[in-house]
C-alpha cells in the first residue's frame, strides 16, 4: 500500500510527539511509567537546588527531585520529590539538604529511621535538614578568626596611637640619640671582635704551642699523681692525719691540766718556785766565782785556816 504524504506527515508528527513526551519526561527524571512515591519537604532555603536533582538514601540513587515552588507567603520553598516503591522507612525519616560537590551543587539525601513508627507514605511531608557545606563551614570557622584579626589591628592601632602620644618631640629625639648610641656600641664590639679575631690569627701557632704544653702538664700531673698514689701517700696522709690527731688531744690535755706538762702549765705557783729557784741558782754561781774562798778552803803544811771574812759587795747580801 502506498502511503501519502498526509500519513507520512502524521506519522512524523506523532513520532515526534512521542518522543518529545519522553524526553520531557526524562528531563524532569520524572518516573512516568514506574510506581514511585512522592513525598514533600519544606527549607528556608534550597541554595540553588533544581528539578530532576537526584535524591539518595546512604549514597544510593533512589529518585529525583520532580518540583519546587514557594509555599505560601512566608517565603518557605516546598520541595516535591518521588522515591521507589521498593524501600520503606519510618514517617519520621529526614530529608536532608547538602552539597553535591566542592564547586556547588545541592542534592537530598533521606536518612532514614527505623523507630517501629508507622511508615511512611505517599504525600507525607518529611522532616526537612540543612547540612552545611564547605563553604559555610569555613565561614563558620573564619568569622571568629576574622573578628580577632579585627580585634588585634583595631589594639594595635589604638597601641601606636598610644605611643604616637607618648612620644614627644624630645622623646623622639633621645630615642634617636640612643639609637645612635646603640650602633656606635655595635661597631665598638665589631672593631674589638675584629682585633680579637687579628690577635688570634698572629699568635695561634704560640696558642697552639700553649695549649699542647698545658696538655703535657696535666699528662705529667697525672703521671705524678700515679706515683705519689702508687707511693703510698695515702697511707702516709693517713697516718699524719692520726698523729696530727694525737698531738691535739695531748694539747688538749695539757690546756687541761692533765700530767706533768699540764700542771707545769697550769699551776702558777710551781712557775713562781722554779723562777725563784733559777735566780737563786744563778746568784750562787756568781757568789761561787767571786768568792770561791767561801766554799773552798785549803790548809798547806798545817796551816790554820783563816776565817772568811764576807765582801762588802756581796750579792747574796743585797737580797
Amino acid at each position: 500500500m502506498k502511503l501519502t504524504r498526509e500519513i507520512k506527515t502524521g506519522i512524523v508528527v506523532l513520532t515526534g510527539i512521542v518522543a518529545f513526551v519522553f524526553g520531557l519526561s526524562y528531563l524532569k527524571s520524572s518516573p512516568f511509567f514506574e510506581d514511585s512515591k512522592t513525598f514533600y519537604a519544606v527549607y528556608n532555603h534550597v541554595g540553588g537546588l533544581q528539578a530532576g536533582t537526584q535524591v539518595t538514601i546512604n549514597g544510593f540513587k533512589v529518585g529525583n527531585v520532580t518540583n519546587i515552588r514557594f509555599k505560601d507567603d512566608s517565603g518557605k520553598l516546598l520541595v516535591t520529590f518521588s522515591i521507589n516503591n521498593d524501600f520503606q522507612f519510618s514517617k519520621n525519616s529526614k530529608a536532608e539538604l547538602y552539597d553535591t560537590g566542592i564547586i556547588g551543587g545541592k542534592g537530598i539525601q533521606i536518612n532514614p529511621v527505623f523507630d517501629g513508627a508507622p511508615l511512611s507514605q505517599s504525600g507525607d511531608t518529611l522532616i526537612s535538614e540543612s547540612k552545611p557545606g564547605i563553604t559555610e563551614l569555613v565561614q563558620q570557622k573564619l568569622t571568629p578568626l576574622q573578628m580577632k584579626v579585627e580585634g588585634a589591628v583595631s589594639h594595635a592601632d589604638t597601641l601606636l596611637m598610644n605611643v604616637n602620644s607618648i612620644l614627644d618631640e624630645p622623646t623622639k629625639l633621645e630615642l634617636k640619640k640612643g639609637i645612635v648610641g646603640l650602633s656606635e656600641l655595635v661597631q665598638t664590639f665589631k672593631k674589638s671582635a675584629d682585633r680579637l679575631n687579628m690577635l688570634l690569627d698572629e699568635n695561634g701557632g704560640a696558642l697552639d704551642s700553649s695549649i699542647k704544653n698545658i696538655d703535657s702538664i696535666t699528662t705529667n700531673f697525672a703521671q705524678i699523681s700515679d706515683s705519689l698514689n702508687q707511693a703510698g701517700l695515702a697511707e702516709t696522709l693517713a697516718d699524719f692525719q692520726i698523729t696530727v690527731t694525737k698531738l691535739n688531744a695531748m694539747l688538749q690535755k695539757i690546756e687541761n691540766g692533765e700530767g706533768s706538762l699540764g700542771k707545769f702549765a697550769q699551776d702558777e705557783a710551781l712557775y713562781n718556785n722554779l723562777a725563784e729557784a733559777s735566780r737563786e741558782l744563778d746568784l750562787l754561781l756568781q757568789d761561787f766565782r767571786l768568792n770561791p774562798k767561801r766554799y773552798v778552803n785549803v790548809s798547806v803544811f798545817g796551816k790554820k785556816q783563816k776565817e772568811y771574812e764576807l765582801p762588802e759587795d756581796d750579792p747574796a747580801s743585797k737580797q
